[in-house]
């Protein structure tokens, strides 16, 4: 039998800017709330015009934890998603305001999920999840980041797969709301930007 996760475990409310898109997450001690300073992070927000969710340092509050604690109440039909790269992970947005909501892989064979804060009820969200464990990819942010709190990357990948390895075992990977129970395949069909899309994104960002 697989785990009900959510018994007794506290829920954060989310929704896309204009409402559309809208469900909750729940929060409980096995997820990690990251800042990333990353370049693709910060090239998404830019791609969907969206620059706000971005800190001064160019970080994006993200709160990564197992793919099935994310459940969708509204606007599964105003999903879409895009790789930047030729890298598996996969961005999802909503169509309607372009709005950043998730992170996961290309595919639901390697589970998991992360949620853009952004995108979360402030109050509950400073409530239920606290300061931030730390900072990822720090030397790709913008301006100094030498007083920013580091997150170790091993720290965060042994926890990674820890919970990944759970939603196999469970078979709760096959319970995500963003893939087919199935197939794994996504419930959109992924666009992969193409050089010119990527040049392009860098030229605007170079010249903002």
């Amino acid at each position: 039998m697989h785990e009900n996760f959510h018994t007794q475990r506290p829920d954060l409310p989310f929704a896309c800017e204009c409402g559309a898109v809208s469900g909750t997450l729940t929060i409980d001690a096995g997820g990690d709330h990251v800042i990333c300073h990353c370049t693709d992070c910060q090239n998404l927000a830019h791609y969907l015009g969206h620059e706000r969710v971005l800190d001064a340092q160019g970080g994006t509050a993200l709160y990564q934890t197992r793919c099935a604690r994310m459940r969708l109440a509204s606007g599964r039909d105003r999903l879409a998603c895009v790789h930047l790269t030729d890298q598996p992970t996969l961005r999802w947005y909503a169509q309607c305001c372009r709005m950043p909501l998730f992170n996961t892989y290309a595919n639901g064979k390697l589970p998991f999920i992360t949620v853009q804060l952004a995108a979360c009820d402030t109050a509950a969200r400073d409530r239920l999840l606290g300061a931030t464990g730390g900072h990822l990819f720090t030397h790709e942010a913008i301006g100094d980041a030498s007083d920013l709190r580091k997150m170790s990357m091993v720290t965060l990948m042994r926890r990674f797969f820890v919970r990944a390895i759970k939603d196999v075992v469970s078979g709760d990977r096959r319970r995500a709301a963003l893939f087919d129970p199935k197939t794994l395949a996504p419930i959109a069909p992924p666009h992969r930007l193409t050089a010119e899309e990527r040049q392009n994104l860098w030229h605007n960002r170079s010249h903002q």
